[in-house]
């Protein structure tokens, strides 16, 4: 299979070259030029399988050109069970709020305790045999913007790796204490993380505009390096997504909750749309859904855009307890607007350019409307997240984060809204322990909270009998190996200063 840019039809790579050089060199992000087909009979040999064999179908059918050894030795070195605790790293949990039945898709098993994992576990593995594939002898450098969660599970996926280097950037009060602990105590000799004075645009910006700098790539050129990318806009990061959203139907009809062929809906709370954006890219395949729920925070650009077809940046930014959403660029918008447009790159370029230089752009009534009868979009502010977090939690004693109970108002909100009753699955993001504060605050009387992230951690334990996951547990006595903080403009030179690179 081969890959297209969104915004250069003459650009044509292999999926290897497409996720070891992360972003196509015209900024446009690279798309398989089709999508594979499963047929009813596909998804019945899925149900026998584990996550691991349906992820080791998936992935054939994208990365034509790695073998079935490479992939197996991906998906098996990935997706451990020391690593994510048991065979199935994406599990569904079943909760009950207002008398609906609440199908939760768990993705924040693994090492960093957040769904990013299950990509950044397994891209470093793809990304390596890219560079074998494609650039034999060059080492990768990993730049990452993050808005909390990417960060540290890029960090502990490509840790000590051979032959990369990752340096993440975060905004410096745009992410919570705990994911600034988990980032600034990382361990591996081949890690750099430093803050930046701005928000995740600015820091996603920011990265977007190094690796698109010819100069900066001719530096690295010449030091035997190249870019790459642990963002969504890699495909490689995207396209462990789609698993999980297969496995999660065929974990259903296995558990007598649907049967096959009946239509699913997806609630995702997102921020750069990428999560959300797999769920569709499952649905071009075959999988049966019916509506996709795009759950923001008060960052409500992109519910905003589904209702009216307009983007527009130009709004003001929110910093909110659900820091992962506050994103007012949504990258992965550009596949989606890519395909709606028939593939075509003329449109998309046009659509970008604008969002550039004047912060918004408008799609075609055609665009709108095919948006309009897949996608629903809500969003709901602090206090209404913290109200959803108590309310599961008094109702049925789960408790989640503060971006999955987003992903719940707004499921609620749909299903007022429209009546629907269609089955649900609902992504949650994070472990509640990410986000000790906000979720104490929800659950109990909110007054003589501690002042330490780890106390916070300790008294949550104690109103709610929650398990800590182990991994936070761990990060109690770490002390921070990193502490930079930079403005954005100076982010090119600090890359090269991280890499030894001189004038």
């Amino acid at each position: 299979m081969l890959y297209n840019s969104t915004q250069n039809a003459a650009e044509v790579v292999s999926a290897a070259q497409a996720i070891a050089q992360g972003i196509s060199k015209d900024g446009g992000l690279f798309v398989p030029q089709e999508f594979p087909k499963y047929s009813a009979e596909t998804f019945n040999e899925l149900l026998k399988l584990d996550y691991k064999g349906r992820a080791k179908k998936v992935f054939a059918d994208f990365l034509s050109d790695f073998t079935e050894e490479e992939i197996n030795d991906c998906v098996e070195n990935a997706y451990t069970k020391e690593k994510f605790g048991s065979d199935n790293p994406a599990p569904l949990a079943y909760a009950k709020l207002n008398g609906k039945e609440l199908n939760i898709l768990e993705l924040w098993h693994g090492p960093t305790c957040a769904f990013k994992d299950m990509a950044l576990q397994i891209l470093p593995h793809f990304l390596t045999k890219s560079l074998k594939k494609t650039y034999d002898g060059k080492d990768a450098v990993i730049l990452v913007a993050t808005s909390g969660d990417t960060g540290k599970a890029a960090l502990e996926g490509f840790k000590d790796v051979d032959h990369t280097k990752i340096i993440v950037f975060y905004p410096v009060d745009g992410v919570s204490p705990m994911q600034k602990h988990q980032m600034n105590t990382q361990e591996g000799n081949n890690v750099t993380v430093c803050a930046i004075k701005g928000n995740f645009d600015d820091a996603q910006t920011g990265v977007k505009k190094i690796f698109t700098t010819p100069e900066i790539s001719a530096k690295l050129e010449a030091n035997n390096m190249l870019f790459s990318s642990a963002n969504s806009i890699n495909w490689g990061r995207l396209l462990p997504q789609i698993v999980y959203y297969i496995s999660a139907y065929c974990d259903l009809v296995n558990a007598g909750k649907i049967t096959m062929g009946d239509k699913i809906n997806v609630v995702v709370p997102t921020g750069n749309f990428g999560n959300i954006l797999a769920s569709y890219y499952a649905s071009i395949m075959g999988l049966p859904i019916n509506k996709f729920i795009c759950a923001s925070n008060s960052n409500n650009v992109l519910s905003d855009f589904i209702k009216t077809g307009v983007y527009d940046k130009n709004r003001h930014f929110y910093t909110t307890i659900s820091p992962s959403m506050d994103i007012l660029v949504s990258s992965n918008l550009e596949r989606l607007l890519y395909k709606l447009a028939g593939n075509n790159a003329d449109t998309t370029k046009e659509l970008m350019t604008a969002l550039k230089t004047v912060g918004k752009y408008e799609v075609s009534d055609e665009i709108k409307a095919e948006i309009k009868s897949k996608f629903f979009g809500g969003f709901c502010d602090d206090e209404q997240t913290k109200a959803t977090i108590k309310a599961l939690f008094d109702t049925d004693n789960y408790l989640c984060d503060t971006h999955t109970a987003v992903a719940v108002n707004v499921y609620e909100q749909y299903v007022e809204q429209t009546g629907d009753t269609t089955p649900s699955v609902i992504a949650s993001t994070a472990s509640p322990y990410k986000f000790s504060k906000a979720v104490l605050e929800a659950v109990s009387d909110g007054t003589n909270l501690p002042e330490n992230e780890f106390d916070m951690v300790e008294k949550l334990f104690e109103v709610s009998n929650a398990p800590v996951p182990a991994p936070l547990a761990a990060l109690k006595d770490k002390k921070a190996r990193f502490s930079d903080v930079t403005e954005v403009n100076s982010m090119p030179q600090y890359v090269l200063d991280a890499l030894n690179i001189k004038e």
